[in-house]
């Protein structure tokens, strides 16, 4: 990813960029019924490395599968690249865990910018201490192993109804996940901080008491006068 890029996802929300996506006809890019676990932290960017969950097969899935290093959740939490997004595809049901503390806190040690599931996390109270973004569906103590068989590493995957392909954008903010393409991330990060700077004058306009009729959007010209003022004036 551009480092400019990057930048300047960690300054935009997801709201602003589901708006500039939407411009471009892609209404499903957001991550839906998933939250983060620490909202208080920075934006999470990163580029997707998948993980892809089926239905698991009891007889495929004993506790001793975990011994074989090459089991697809082991190996994609020791082949995420450093800065990218582990986006895992648990067919939204969150009765048993995508993952837990250890998986995550390892995640975080090699340098993930974070996790993502639309299923839940065990040892979520954990999870949540780590400083580390993480974001579920909701906390999900059994082990995956009860329903989810993991299957496929970096393959294009659904989370929560969104299409996500390996090397997409990821970011996450406290209101939630979305999935930029990623040819077009430069120009959408671009116009989202465009789109955020405006949207910071009309809210200082608006808590000022002015009415949102023809500034919000901007359809006189005096609005597009102060908010030209507006920008010259706070460096933005």
């Amino acid at each position: 990813m551009n480092p400019a890029t990057r930048e300047q996802l960690m300054k935009v929300s997801t709201a602003t960029l589901c708006t500039a996506l939407f411009k471009r006809g892609l209404r499903n890019q957001f991550i839906q019924d998933v939250r983060p676990l620490n909202p208080g932290l920075p934006n999470m960017v990163g580029e997707a490395f998948t993980l892809r969950y089926m239905p698991a097969r009891e007889d495929l899935n004993p506790i001793n599968v975990f011994l074989d290093r090459n089991h697809p959740q082991r190996q994609a939490v020791e082949q995420c690249p450093e800065g990218a997004v582990l986006v895992i595809d648990s067919r939204k049901d969150a009765r048993a865990a995508s993952a837990g503390g250890i998986l995550v806190t390892r995640l975080m040690k090699r340098g993930a910018a974070g996790v993502v599931t639309d299923g839940g996390f065990r040892d979520s109270p954990d999870i949540a201490k780590l400083g580390f973004a993480a974001y579920h569906s909701r906390p999900s103590a059994p082990t995956n192993l009860t329903l989810h068989q993991a299957i496929d590493i970096n393959v294009p995957i659904g989370c929560g109804d969104a299409p996500v392909f390996p090397g997409d954008v990821i970011v996450g903010d406290a209101e939630g996940v979305i999935v930029i393409p990623a040819h077009i991330a430069d120009e959408v990060a671009a116009e989202a901080t465009e789109m955020t700077a405006f949207e910071d004058f009309v809210q200082e306009k608006v808590l000022e008491g002015r009415s949102i009729l023809g500034l919000y959007p901007p359809t006189d010209e005096q609005s597009r006068t102060d908010f030209a003022a507006w920008r010259e004036a706070h460096g933005r």
